[in-house]
Order: structure tokens, then C-alpha cells, then sequence
């Protein structure tokens, strides 16, 4: 059993980091899990 199994998942990457797409891609490994937002996102 997973922590996010059966969750609703929020999901904000960062541009110069990990961006939101390759967060969700992770997430959606887990089974029962729904990406509610994702989007990736500039930190100045």
C-alpha cells in the first residue's frame, strides 16, 4: 500500500527543477491516484 494510494493529487513542478508533467507521469504509477492540477511553474 502506498502514502498516496486513493488520493486526490496536486502536483506544482518547477521549471528549473522537476517540472509538474514529469511529477504526474510518477503518480500515475500508483494505483487509485487522480492528478486533480498540474502545471509547472517559474520560483523567482
Amino acid at each position: 500500500m502506498s502514502l498516496l494510494e486513493n488520493k486526490k493529487i496536486v502536483v506544482i513542478g518547477d521549471r528549473d527543477g522537476i517540472p509538474g508533467p514529469a511529477i504526474e507521469a510518477c503518480v500515475n504509477t500508483v494505483d487509485n491516484t487522480e492528478v486533480v492540477f498540474s502545471s509547472t511553474e517559474c520560483f523567482v
